[in-house]
């Protein structure tokens, strides 16, 4: 879907607004000493903190994630990094800041700046730059959360559209910089023995999960402030159902794949209290940063409708938490069983008809599950699943695609703000009151409300961290 759309001039530098953070250290200079590796990063990076650092402090900063990511193995890539590695220090309200930048910019016209800093702070970064003049012909990426709910997302798109143009803000998601995400839009439309069974008459329900064995991590303060819904489901696991629900783009073209997703979520049912059950493992409580009382929801499952000719009444269930069973990202989308049963177990014993299993993490795959026949006279068989794909070697990480992707101009794995939006208004009617949460055990699968929530369509599947057959 790379060609030639849109495409803006490249970056001829980066600025890192929040370079002395937590995700600069761990995501974002493992990410650089990548592309510098592969020869891809030849501009200035220029990092903006108020942290009272020097530039040799940020050197270090920078070696020592590159080291906790991975080994150093080309000296020469982290020297060419560190060489071009500049700092300015200052208050992002303080205009002096961003004067200063401007002089460590020198030369670079074209700069991308990008905000990986708490979001209170991208309205007060983005008009800074504007006032400096630092927003002609410059592009703004902007991390996750955009916002926090429809009215906040609308007034950040607000903010950011009267400094910068559409094509030019990149909101940043990193999942959807996943091999594993990339290969769902690919599956879907390159392959044509999929199209005729991809809608409601041959697909009975898709389920997605996305767990994690961990708890907050010291991040205690942050998740009071957002909660499982508004962290991970309406935003990664939203994307995810938007390239799974998208009818086929008119066109070769990073524009009409957005203008699909974007009607994915147009056509979401809004949700309602009934459609959603939250959850807060036991001890959360506990965490640093964390309120005595706190109802902040660890683990969210809900069920969700999607009103368009393709999926109408087909139920989609999605649910993401902390502390469960395992960490893992898995799809499975159910297909109805033979319309009339031939074989008295032409459906497996877990109660499952045919399905197509896409995990997404801790490694990728692509299955399909399949019922074959057992060596005998008697009619009997069981479901085995046909491996398609399976881990490839070489996969960039998420940060290393997305920046360069925004450097080179290509919005293609990006989100746009009409489907920003649109995602928030369907979950705005359960942000306002939600419903109390219920308790669970670290190490399961989530309070037991959750299982009656997908019960009539045959229950969860529950990711097994299993290797893929030889």
């Amino acid at each position: 879907m790379d060609n030639a759309e849109n495409r803006m001039q490249p970056a001829d530098a980066l600025v890192i607004f929040g370079a002395t953070g937590d995700l600069a250290h761990k995501m974002i200079f493992p990410a650089l000493y990548a592309m510098a590796r592969r020869g891809v990063l030849n501009v200035p990076v220029v990092g903006v903190a108020y942290s009272k650092w020097s530039l040799a402090q940020l050197r270090k900063q920078a070696t020592d994630s590159i080291r906790q990511a991975g080994k150093i193995d080309d000296r020469g890539a982290l020297d060419l990094l560190l060489s071009q590695l500049q700092y300015v220090d200052g208050d992002y309200n303080d205009p002096g800041t961003f004067q200063a930048l401007r002089q460590a910019l020198g030369d670079a016209r074209r700069p991308a700046h990008y905000l990986a800093i708490p979001p209170a702070l991208f309205a007060t970064v983005i008009q800074g730059l504007g006032a400096a003049g630092l927003a002609k012909q410059a592009r703004v990426i902007v991390e996750k959360p955009f916002g926090r709910d429809l009215a906040s997302a609308r007034e950040l798109n607000r903010v950011a559209l009267s400094v910068f143009p559409e094509n030019s803000i990149f909101r940043i998601d990193h999942y959807l910089g996943k091999e594993a995400i990339m290969n769902i839009l690919y599956f879907r439309f390159a392959n044509s023995f999929l199209e005729p069974i991809w809608n409601r008459n041959c697909v009975a329900s898709v389920q997605i999960t996305l767990s994690e064995d961990f708890g907050v991590k010291g991040r205690g303060a942050f998740y009071e402030s957002a909660g499982c819904l508004r962290d991970v489901i309406q935003n990664h696991l939203f994307q995810i159902v938007a390239l799974l629900a998208m009818e086929p783009p008119a066109y070769q073209g990073f524009g009409a794949v957005h203008n699909e997703k974007a009607r994915v979520f147009q056509s979401m049912r809004p949700l309602k209290p009934d459609d959603v059950v939250r959850g807060q493992y036991t001890g959360y409580r506990k965490e640093p940063g964390v309120a005595k009382d706190s109802d902040v929801e660890t683990f969210c499952a809900l069920r969700l409708f999607i009103d368009s000719w393709r999926w109408e009444g087909v139920p989609w269930y999605l649910r993401s938490g902390k502390c469960l069973a395992n960490t893992a990202a898995e799809v499975l989308v159910e297909l109805k069983p033979p319309p009339q049963r031939l074989f008295d177990d032409s459906v497996s014993v877990d109660g499952r008809a045919n399905y197509l299993r896409f995990r997404l993490s801790p490694n990728s795959a692509v299955a399909l599950a399949a019922r074959v026949k057992r060596a005998g006279k008697e009619f009997v068989g069981f479901q085995r699943e046909l491996y398609l794909l399976d881990e490839q070697p070489g996969e960039e990480t998420p940060y290393e695609r997305l920046l360069g992707d925004a450097m080179a101009g290509v919005g293609a794995l990006f989100t746009r703000e009409d489907a920003v939006e649109a995602a928030w208004a369907v979950v705005d009617p359960v942000l306002e009151t939600p419903r109390h949460v219920y308790p669970y055990k670290p190490g399961s699968w989530g309070p037991k409300q959750a299982d009656a929530l997908i019960k009539a369509d045959g229950g969860w599947h529950n990711p097994v961290l299993e290797q893929a057959p030889k």
